[in-house]
């Protein structure tokens, strides 16, 4: 009998007589059509093209806004010696009035367009020093006055949002 066993054995085919778990030929992939396929690359190109456009819109946009504010604030700077020039005018003493107080009026509008531009005058005597916002030309020693605190204003300062224009020039 076992000589009948081995002459069924070999003639059964190569596949039959493979042992243990059957072995599964791998699933073909499901065609695919080359409409859907140029559609997705077509697609993904497009939302490609979209992103690019949303982030050169953005970067434009706060370029302008930078160049704007830039611009804004050297035209400030530029204005600061007249703003200088009148406070000096203001401290002086005069007999004439009119005199007096055309400065005034003239200082008072300069302080008005610098406030509605959004620029903050800023550095009083009496002032905590600040090494960020003021430029310390000077020091004393005095006891009557606290330690870093401003005695003398020799130039104010000014802001515009968070960049600073001007340091004050303090003692």
């Amino acid at each position: 009998m076992a000589k009948k066993d081995k002459e069924v054995k070999e003639q059964q085919p190569e596949a039959e007589k493979v042992e243990g778990p059957a072995v599964q030929e791998p699933e073909k992939a499901p065609e695919t059509n080359p409409f859907e396929e140029k559609y997705n690359a077509e697609h993904d190109s497009y939302l490609r093209l979209a992103a690019d456009y949303d982030n050169y819109r953005k970067r434009t946009a706060k370029e302008k806004e930078q160049s704007y504010s830039n611009g804004k604030a050297d035209t400030i700077l530029k204005l600061l010696p007249i703003y200088d020039n009148l406070e000096r005018a203001m401290n002086q003493d005069t007999e004439d009035a009119a005199y007096k107080k055309g400065v005034e009026m003239t200082m008072t509008e300069l302080v008005k367009i610098f406030t509605g531009l959004g620029v903050e005058i800023f550095g009083e005597a009496g002032e905590h020093f600040d090494p960020s916002l003021h430029n310390a030309v000077m020091h004393t020693e005095d006891d009557r006055v606290g330690e870093s605190t401003i005695t003398q204003v020799f130039q104010k300062g000014f802001k515009l949002g968070e960049k600073i224009v001007r340091f004050a020039m303090v003692q």
